[in-house]
């Protein structure tokens, strides 16, 4: 069961009106890091934990949390679009629609959502319900979260140093802060999950006896970049073997053979430059260049042999 407080968990209240960014804030709703992700990411994540305890009770707590956020930022954003229809360029422009392109404001604010916050990025494309990670389990989503955390705060960072709003900025600067705390929450979980005994470093902690032995401690180098292998990642107790310029492993990638009814074009030797008749058409082109090649010296030289024998006769003259 959820519960609504009419009051807002931080104050959202703009100094003026600033369409331009009130489409940025979108990114912050319903881009792939925004609000609506984490909300629904943590929503998901404490509904499919099998365990009633600690960590639901910080997903399920956090996860609320992050609804507020999604109401304080629609909020300021309704507030940044108050009037902007009407009078931005409306001078020059009487259509307000229009004025409101001009100006820089997402149309569909004014389109679909009468002024107010859209579920979108700042693009206008709807938030997408692929973008949250809820496995089940708990190591690989807290890793997922924090990732989320990181990218939502950069974001945040970013448009806070677009505006010079003193109401934006403050509530900007208390989102950053929430964000720290996200962030430095789910890294402590994830050592605690560790320390509980649930999980190990390597999600899922089984299958180690069943992977390929060989490989499961090396990493190849398939750039041309040569620092790699000084990283730290070489050394230690549990070190990784950085290959040189490894071999393929596999033989080649050739598709099977399509169905008929799908007309795909398919031979039955594998190389279709070794077939008989494009040999023969590689044959017959190489012929005819060394024709061409050899006629068109012929007539070079045959050109230069009357020339000489004119010049002769010229002489006896």
């Amino acid at each position: 069961m959820f519960r609504h407080t009419k009051r807002l968990q931080f104050e959202a209240k703009p100094e003026r009106p600033d369409p331009v960014y009130a489409r940025k804030l979108q990114e912050l709703i319903g881009g792939a890091f925004g609000e609506m992700s984490v909300t629904m990411q943590y929503l998901f994540q404490g509904w499919n934990c099998r365990m009633e305890g600690k960590y639901k009770d910080l997903l399920m707590d956090t996860a609320t949390e992050e609804i507020g956020h999604v109401e304080m930022l629609a909020t300021m954003v309704a507030r940044l679009l108050e009037g902007a229809p009407a009078t931005m360029t409306a001078e020059a422009v009487q259509d307000p629609v229009m004025a409101a392109m001009l100006g820089g404001m997402d149309p569909l604010q004014a389109i679909m959502a009468g002024g107010g916050a859209l579920p979108a990025n700042c693009q206008g494309v709807p938030w997408n319900g692929g973008y949250i990670v809820a496995s089940g389990n708990l190591l690989a989503d807290f890793r997922a979260n924090a990732a989320a955390e990181a990218q939502g705060r950069l974001q945040t960072a970013r448009l806070y140093n677009m505006t010079d709003d003193p109401g934006v900025k403050a509530m900007l600067q208390f989102n950053l802060a929430r964000d720290t705390v996200h962030q430095k929450q789910w890294l402590k979980a994830i050592e605690e999950l560790e320390t509980d005994g649930l999980e190990t470093p390597i999600v899922p902690n089984a299958f180690f006896d069943e992977e390929d032995q060989v490989h499961n401690h090396t990493i190849w180098g398939l750039s041309d970049g040569t620092e790699g292998p000084k990283g730290g990642w070489t050394e230690g107790d549990d070190p990784l073997e950085y290959l040189i310029d490894p071999e393929p492993l596999g033989g080649p990638g050739t598709a099977p053979a399509p169905d008929p009814a799908l007309f795909g074009t398919y031979s039955t030797v594998q190389d279709v430059k070794g077939t008989v008749k494009a040999k023969a058409r590689a044959a017959k082109k190489n012929v005819t260049a060394r024709t061409t090649k050899k006629s068109g010296s012929k007539k070079a030289d045959g050109k230069k042999t009357a020339a000489k024998k004119k010049a002769k006769r010229a002489r006896k003259r």
